[in-house]
């Protein structure tokens, strides 16, 4: 049930260094793979600028223009993150995407990263993507949603990679995590395993017939993952490494949790129903027209039927997100070198799962 992503047949091959970069102090060894990337720069004029906002790896831009525009960024890997990221799978999302314009260029990888084209630009807060002011919030990030959800639409065989990672998790909170676990704090903030594995059980059975489409997701577009560009006037995701085929209403579902932000997570700022049609209608009108591409794109209708019945997928698979994200920070939590506190946030994604499930689950579909 991987559902993995095909690569393209014409995408060339990637370079590979075989290169270790120290995720505790990653700037000689993004200067060692500069050298190789860019040998005609001179190492004493090139500038580093370390950034803070990622809580799943290290990343960092070197370059030598005040404006950026010349910057390779260099992303190391966070500690054990080969746990629940298939690295050779993000090398096929990446290429994939690149090939459909829908990602920079991507410069080489190396034993524990890669190195990719700076897209500059503003990095998204929860304020924009919610602000119905702000054209960026709505229009711009639903269609840049369909159009990598359009990517392969229409594919019947693909399978959701969903089920397949809440196993993968729940396996190593369950054998790694809370059985070996003598910190009180995680009992405290974490159900019992018997609970945990039966809300498992019940979301495949449930969400399963829900009918949602499989296609091409990135699954974790948090609002720092979305790239304003005001000259082109677009946005730009970034960071594909948990990207594949998975639920359309997963995926939507999973960025309107985004809404509440990741360090002081409020969740009385997940979308209302009134902002979720809004920005839903925008993301079925760009899809619709961009996977009906044989029938011109013209004319595209979306009924009043087929909104609220997105409207309802989105909002029910919105718990398989909590839940998900919530076995991944107990794992972050044990091995991570990251400056986070991931056991709290566990326990507010687990909360806001069993505070939500009766409120989705009531949700009917128009008739």
């Amino acid at each position: 049930e991987r559902g993995y992503i095909h690569r393209p047949t014409a995408a060339a091959a990637v370079r590979c260094l075989s290169i270790a970069v120290d995720e505790n102090n990653v700037l000689p060894g993004a200067l060692q793979l500069i050298r190789e990337l860019r040998p005609r720069w001179e190492t004493e004029r090139v500038k580093t600028k370390l950034f803070t906002d990622g809580i799943t790896n290290k990343l960092m831009a070197c370059y030598t223009q005040e404006d950026m525009m010349d910057a390779v960024l260099v992303r190391v890997y966070g500690r054990k993150t080969e746990l629940f990221v298939d690295r050779e799978n993000e090398l096929k999302n990446f290429l994939v995407l690149r090939a459909h314009d829908c990602a920079p260029k991507l410069y080489c990888t190396f034993q524990n990263g890669l190195c990719y084209e700076f897209i500059p630009g503003m990095a998204l807060g929860p304020e924009h993507v919610r602000d119905c002011v702000y054209v960026i919030g709505y229009r711009l990030v639903a269609q840049e949603m369909a159009k990598m959800h359009a990517i392969h639409a229409n594919g019947s065989l693909l399978k959701p990679n969903l089920w397949h990672r809440l196993r993968k998790y729940f396996y190593i909170v369950k054998t790694e995590l809370i059985v070996k676990a003598s910190n009180s704090s995680l009992h405290q903030e974490v159900p019992s395993l018997e609970v945990l594995e039966e809300e498992l059980a019940w979301m495949k059975e449930f969400l399963s017939q829900l009918g949602s489409p499989i296609v091409l997701c990135h699954n974790d577009l948090l609002c720092k993952n979305i790239i304003y560009r005001e000259t082109e006037g677009d946005v730009r995701f970034i960071d594909y490494e948990y990207a594949g085929y998975n639920y359309q209403a997963f995926d939507i579902g999973n960025h309107f949790n985004e809404f509440a932000g990741v360090s002081e997570v409020d969740y009385n700022l997940y979308p209302c129903r009134e902002t979720q049609l809004q920005w839903l209608r925008h993301y079925l009108q760009a899809y619709k027209q961009l996977s009906q591409k044989d029938q011109g794109g013209r004319g595209v209708v979306v009924s009043d039927e087929e909104l609220d019945m997105l409207y309802v997928q989105v909002n029910q698979f919105a718990l398989a997100s909590h839940f998900l994200w919530a076995c991944w920070a107990l794992i972050q939590a044990r091995y991570s070198t990251i400056d986070f506190n991931f056991l709290s946030y566990a326990g507010i994604r687990f909360k806001q799962y069993f505070q939500r499930k009766p409120v989705v689950t009531a949700l009917e579909m128009l008739k």
